[in-house]
């Protein structure tokens, strides 16, 4: 469908509490609900976010005891609207954890599960070294979920580094491609503005991109500035540095009219071979 709809970000500084993270970002997206968002997106991690040098130590939770995901899903079943819980620690198997993220449609189930692919396991300079491989076990299915207006593409954070995951996701129809975030401030002073993009340019595909902002517990820092980018580029909606709502009118008939102009979809090409002198 091609009727316009509202898209609303929210922003937030995670701590360690996780009851009180939920009360804050439930809060920010009544308020969003209240403005018309139809479609409601959250960051990674926003319940908790917590790190010990490298590693993250937040509590895990089994699917179904985590406290954010009942408390959410009335949330859309009372304004039935859509909300992307941007990531949760679920537990996993041989004690580690799932990055999941999860869209709730407007009854309040969950309707697509999505576990974070690559793994942020960096050096960046001065010192500062992150190991997400240390706690966290690796999803393995790229998956899209179908909205009134279109088709989502899901993904989470560094994911946004490895371009053929988001080319997979629009070869199967993803006209929206979400990418919850808590980038670092040194990287994403450095990318994220270019990433997010270069990822619907390329694909001719709305970007959805909230991300956390400020400093958490064991001292690491995120960017802020969630983006709406439109499939030509444009970017239409910055949070900037500080934790709150971003919100923006959608016209999905964008994607069609890009793609049209620069029908790069249909002239993906197999290479058959590298040639080496």
């Amino acid at each position: 469908m091609s009727h316009t709809f509202t898209a609303a970000l929210i922003q937030n500084c995670a701590g360690s509490e996780v009851e009180a993270n939920i009360a804050d970002t439930l809060a920010m997206s009544r308020e969003a609900a209240d403005r018309g968002a139809a479609l409601i997106c959250l960051p990674e991690y926003f319940s908790a976010l917590s790190s010990e040098g490298p590693r993250l130590t937040m509590e895990a939770f089994a699917e179904a005891a985590h406290p954010a995901v009942p408390v959410f899903s009335e949330l859309a079943r009372e304004r039935e609207i859509r909300v992307l819980l941007g990531s949760l620690p679920i537990a996993a198997a041989g004690g580690k954890t799932h990055n999941r993220s999860y869209l709730l449609g407007p009854d309040g189930a969950i309707v697509q599960r999505y576990d974070k692919i690559h793994l942020f396991d960096v050096e960046l300079a001065g010192g500062e070294h992150y190991r997400e491989s240390a706690t966290i076990e690796p999803g393995r299915e790229a998956v899209t979920a179908e909205l009134p207006w279109g088709r989502l593409g899901m993904t989470i954070c560094y994911d946004l580094r490895f371009p053929g995951l988001y080319r997979t996701l629009a070869q199967a129809g993803a006209e929206f491609l979400a990418v919850p975030a808590a980038f670092t401030k040194t990287s994403g002073e450095a990318h994220w503005h270019a990433l997010n993009r270069a990822r619907a340019i390329e694909n001719g595909a709305y970007v959805f991109a909230p991300c956390q902002c400020g400093e958490h517990a064991g001292g690491s820092r995120t960017y802020g500035h969630s983006l709406i980018i439109d499939p030509w580029g444009r970017v239409l909606a910055d949070g900037g540095e500080e934790p709150g709502i971003v919100l923006c009118e959608i016209d999905p008939a964008k994607v069609a009219e890009a793609r049209a102009m620069i029908p790069s979809l249909r002239h993906d090409r197999r290479y058959e071979r590298i040639g080496v002198l």
